[in-house]
């Protein structure tokens, strides 16, 4: 057996995750040694309970309360707890004692990422966190590393297996939110709250991580714009499906090239006043959208995600793969801890974060995209050419449009319009106008179209 320097590894959480890092970590240690070039020790396990149920079996010896002296002791600290507090004090006293960090804490990284960034920074450590934006799927390397040489144009990401799963249902079965819900809950793909997965919370989370990697642009979470899936029903997957698309929950991190409406997000500046320098932004958005059926996101099912990619160089790009399982997401942590043993091999300071570009961000006014509308309208002569003139006065352009009558009211006809691109702001306001106009009894959905 080769005579390994021993690194020692602090994990803080033993819950669906961390059970397998730890156990994958102590089954595997040989193989793992010889990849690494050291030997990877598991010291100790902090977590609240010591004697609480995991989900793999590990000695009890392990398991502590004091994580404090756990952190002290570890030249790699991994932090698998989940939200902001108290991960954020233990990673900054990780950091400020010398040890490297792996996490797959989205929600800190996405709240508090300059700050342990810039700490690393100071003392040379690095932060590693694959299993933070796409759970195994690798996305945060090629961001970070092989794609640093290229300009990424976009990213579309289906980056949450619960909300995945809910609307691959709804389309494969015409399924009812709530029973689809029910049974995820049940399933255990969705938490009993589910408002993080179904509110778009969580994915906003990794959009803000992908974006900052991808345009080397610090993006703070309240710049993201989020919607859930909530709103989404029966009749909307099937004039979605009539259509010729299916909806999706994606997170969407774009370059836009200069001009009109561009807003300084965190300068002096509010978020509405508008530069028109030519400068270049970005547009970090999560919300429901219609794709194409012939899109490759399109065919993820089930619970599991995908990022599509677009560089300028290296053109279209697809990871794919499972976006949850503690065994899987385990993976992506292992992959960190073993480069972070690596680094420790190796010597030297920890590669910091680019975040130089300090691109401005767009508010979400200030999109263009395209556009399907549902409305429930009076079956009346004239109405279409009532409705057609306030989309034309408000600059939103028709490119296809379908009537037909709506239910068992005789004198309600529904009207399903597709548009050509047209600017949010525009089109919110138009919309607007529609439902007070007199002839629109209801505006049914609003659903932005992506993909091309």
């Amino acid at each position: 057996m080769t005579d390994y320097r021993r690194l020692r590894v602090a994990l803080l959480g033993a819950g669906a995750v961390g059970s397998q890092v730890a156990a994958l970590l102590r089954q595997h240690a040989d193989e793992l040694a010889d990849r690494a070039g050291a030997r990877l020790e598991l010291v100790g396990i902090a977590v609240r309970d010591v004697d609480a149920k995991r989900d793999a079996d590990l000695p009890r010896e392990l398991f502590t309360t004091d994580a404090e002296s756990l952190i002290l002791g570890a030249d790699i600290v991994i932090e698998l707890m989940g939200g902001i507090d108290p991960a954020r004090a233990y990673v900054l006293q990780a950091i400020n004692s010398g040890a490297d960090i792996v996490t797959a804490n989205k929600a800190l990284l996405a709240t508090h990422g300059p700050e342990i960034f810039d700490a690393a920074d100071q003392v040379g450590a690095e932060v590693y966190y694959e299993a933070a934006a796409a759970g195994a799927i690798p996305i945060i390397r090629p961001l970070r590393d092989s794609l640093a040489g290229d300009r990424v144009q976009r990213i579309m990401g289906i980056v949450n297996g619960t909300t995945n799963y809910i609307l691959d249902r709804m389309d494969a079965e015409g399924a009812e939110f709530g029973d689809v819900l029910a049974d995820a809950q049940r399933l255990g793909y969705a938490e009993s709250d589910p408002t993080a997965d179904v509110e778009g919370y969580d994915a906003a989370q990794k959009a803000a991580i992908l974006a900052s990697l991808a345009f080397h642009t610090t993006v703070p979470l309240d710049a993201v714009h989020r919607e859930g899936i909530t709103g989404i029903d029966k009749s909307m997957m099937d004039a979605a499906r009539h259509a010729g698309y299916v909806i999706k929950l994606l997170a969407v991190c774009e370059r836009l090239n200069g001009g009109e409406g561009v807003s300084r997000y965190g300068a002096e500046r509010p978020l509405d006043d508008r530069v028109s320098d030519g400068t270049e932004s970005i547009s970090v958005r999560v919300y429901p959208a219609l794709i194409e059926r012939g899109h490759p996101l399109a065919s993820v099912h089930g619970a599991n995600n995908a990022v599509f990619v677009q560089a300028e160089a290296a053109g279209n790009l697809m990871f794919y793969g499972a976006g949850a399982g503690g065994v899987q997401t385990a993976s992506a942590v292992l992959g960190d801890v073993v480069s972070a043993a690596r680094r420790h091999i190796a010597g030297g300071v920890g590669v910091g974060e680019s975040t130089l570009a300090n691109l401005p961000i767009v508010p979400i006014g200030r999109v263009t995209t395209r556009y399907q509308i549902t409305l429930e309208v009076d079956d009346q002569p004239g109405v279409l050419a009532t409705v057609a003139g306030i989309l034309s006065e408000g600059r939103v352009s028709i490119a296809t449009v379908e009537q037909t009558v709506a239910g068992e009211e005789a004198d309600i006809a529904r009207l399903v319009i597709g548009t050509h691109k047209a600017l949010e702001q525009d089109l919110s306001e138009t919309v607007d106008r529609l439902a007070a106009s007199g002839v629109v009894e209801r505006v049914v959905s609003v659903l932005r179209v992506e993909g091309n």
